[in-house]
């Protein structure tokens, strides 16, 4: 893989440039993984910046991003590759008006059909055949074991066998982040792959330093209000789903959109859909809202 950046100091710089706030540790995890040629596991909970590193990272490099949101169910046809079924027909159909009642080799026609031009290339793909890019897997925990066991195949070989067409590899191994919010444990042999870091929420003056360089139209006094009582909810709150830094900047943007100067019990319960997505969890702080911003 292309040596991108020089140092692990120099990820953080060029990152921040775009946006994103990386600690030292994360820095040194991705200054590895472009040495090294590794992928990146990033596991956390929601709403701590495992997707917007990939996106900073393509931001940062000058290259594009290409994204596999995995689900329940996922096939390796949804990742790799399909066949452009109604062009197909149409083809048929093209070949049978031109050809009229004349005999057309079964081989030919055969070969025509699977043609790479009728070749619907999915992420994986793409990205082998597009690199240098960032290809992020997104959610990679919501898939099963055996899309896993594809994704371990391709992240090893950096090639894939397409039997109509032959081997496909990547002539530049594309920088690879996937990320997991742990709904269940991937297998050791993934994780071994790649070079691993778990994403943890960030300490106050780190997240109002990410909101003072997301949002610097905020006022300084909302925005430190704002994470104080975000800061507050993680620990405090007991909720079902604690906001992340997503949500922080989300519910900054809000009141500001507003025009709050500051934060007050009422304006804090009128925009908390930004920051809370359970019902449960909205009933709570809002029980809270005066205790903790008069604290």
């Amino acid at each position: 893989m292309e040596q991108a950046f020089t140092s692990p100091d120099d990820v953080t710089a060029t990152l921040a440039r775009t946006g994103y706030l990386a600690d030292e540790a994360l820095a040194t995890v991705t200054f590895l993984a472009t040495r090294l040629g590794r992928p990146i596991l990033l596991e956390g909970e929601p709403g701590t910046g495992k997707t917007a590193l990939a996106e900073s990272l393509a931001e940062a490099l000058g290259q594009k991003l290409i994204r596999l949101q995995c689900y329940e169910g996922i096939e390796a046809t949804q990742a790799l590759y399909d066949w452009d079924f109604p062009r197909q027909i149409l083809h048929l159909r093209a070949v049978e008006a031109v050809a009229g009642d004349e005999h057309r080799d079964p081989k030919q026609l055969e070969a025509e059909l699977f043609d790479e031009r009728f070749l619907l290339a999915r992420p994986v793909l793409r990205a082998l055949r597009e690199a240098p890019c960032v290809l992020l897997i997104d959610e990679i925990d919501r898939a099963d074991d055996e899309f896993e066991a594809f994704l371990l195949e391709v992240l090893s070989t950096w090639q894939v066998t397409i039997p109509e067409v032959g081997t496909i590899a990547a002539e530049h191994p594309p920088l690879v982040v996937l990320t997991s919010n742990r709904t269940r444990e991937l297998h050791d042999a993934l994780k071994r792959r790649c070079l691993y870091h778990w994403i943890d929420h960030p300490g106050l003056a780190r997240e109002l330093d990410i909101v003072r360089t997301r949002l610097p139209e905020v006022s300084d006094t909302l925005a430190e209000q704002v994470v104080r009582l975000v800061q507050r909810l993680r620990t405090e709150g007991d909720l079902i789903k604690p906001p992340g830094v997503a949500e922080t900047l989300d519910w900054a943007r809000a009141l500001d959109a507003l025009g709050a100067g500051s934060l007050d019990p009422e304006v804090a319960a009128a925009t908390l859909g930004a920051a809370v997505k359970y019902r449960e969890d909205g009933e709570r702080v809002r029980a809270m809202l005066d205790r903790m911003l008069a604290g």
